[in-house]
């Protein structure tokens, strides 16, 4: 008897024990929680306009040289920090004089707000008051969205704004 009770306790056990690993898992990886960085815009080459192009090779530029010009805390509080670079983009002569770069700026723009991430769907207040909502496909660390849902000036062309988690 005292057998049967200990392989049942056991048994029990193991099956909670294994069940909750699973969940926290699937939490973690659906969680919008932390920084991102936008690293890419994906363009379609053969319809894009030539606005959407010059943000597309501008972003892969600044990201090759470890620069990221816009990026989004989202904290568990539920509070977001914007910070946005694009505006104070110049173009200057490189260092040898023979042809144009891009520094990364040293000044941004950041704005604190509050935000709701569910089934997909993010949803915040910019700082003109208006509520911004745009669809959000998370694998992992690499988060996709709209770029002209985002409506961030400089870079509301088309195509998808890749942001991965820092």
């Amino acid at each position: 008897m005292k057998i049967k009770f200990l392989l049942l306790f056991l048994v029990t056990g193991l099956f909670f024990s294994c069940s909750s690993d699973s969940d926290d898992d699937k939490s973690k990886e659906d969680s919008i929680v932390g920084v991102w960085q936008a690293y890419e815009l994906k363009v379609n080459n053969d319809t894009a306009s030539d606005d959407e192009k010059n943000a597309r090779d501008l972003l892969a530029f600044l990201t090759a040289k470890e620069c990221y010009v816009l990026s989004f805390d989202f904290k568990q509080d539920l509070t977001i920090i914007i910070e946005n670079s694009i505006q104070y983009l110049e173009i200057g002569l490189n260092s040898e004089g023979n042809g144009f770069d891009i520094p990364c700026p040293t000044e941004k723009d950041t704005e604190t707000t509050v935000y709701v991430y569910a089934d997909g769907k993010l949803t915040y207040t910019d700082e003109y008051q208006q509520e911004i909502s745009v669809d959000v496909t998370i694998d992992g660390d690499v988060m996709t969205l709209d770029a002209a849902d985002l409506d961030i000036p400089n870079l509301n062309a088309g195509g998808q704004l890749l942001f991965k988690r820092k």
